[in-house]
């Protein structure tokens, strides 16, 4: 078994981190403003990262550890809520994170940022679908869970693109 290099290990426990801590931010903070007039649960923007990092981790990491860690994290989350929430909430991390490795694994031939961009843009939509439905009964905040997720990744992407122009200039 291959043993992740130390920065694929840390960007794995960041993914996992996301979890208990969308959790944690849903059950304390309740909705949150995310621009435009939405609002969405708290943990929006944990989750948002949480797309980030499993395709971060996927890289450092390799698509073992990753499937291993969406695992983890599908049972981390449905041990630290409510009932209602963390069975809504494990079904929704686990096929979005899912849907998100599908989708990323073809595209990284085109590159870093490409895939992350599609594979999130599936991975949030279907987390937000079925997270509200099952949390909720409602889709309220669908609006609010997309842009908010959507935010996380474009921040990420941004950060991820000067992050490797900086590094292509000092080469």
């Amino acid at each position: 078994m291959n043993v992740p290099a130390p920065a694929g290990i840390a960007t794995l426990v960041a993914y996992i981190a996301t979890i208990p801590a969308a959790n944690l931010a849903v059950t304390h903070f309740g909705a949150v403003p995310v621009g435009f007039g939405y609002a969405a649960p708290a943990g929006v923007y944990m989750v948002g990262l949480a797309l980030v990092l499993r395709d971060l981790a996927r890289e450092s990491a390799g698509r073992g550890a990753v499937l291993a860690a969406i695992a983890v994290g599908t049972l981390v989350s449905y041990f630290l809520s409510t009932p209602a929430l963390a069975v809504a909430s494990a079904a929704a991390f686990a096929v979005a994170e899912t849907m998100d490795f599908v989708v990323y694994e073809p595209l990284r031939k085109r590159g870093l940022l490409v895939a992350m961009l599609v594979s999130n843009a599936v991975g949030l939509l279907a987390d937000s679908l079925l997270f509200l439905k099952m949390a909720f009964g409602s889709f309220q905040y669908l609006p609010g869970q997309i842009l908010g997720k959507a935010w996380m990744t474009l921040a990420a992407i941004a950060v991820l693109a000067l992050l490797r122009r900086r590094k292509h200039a000092t080469a």
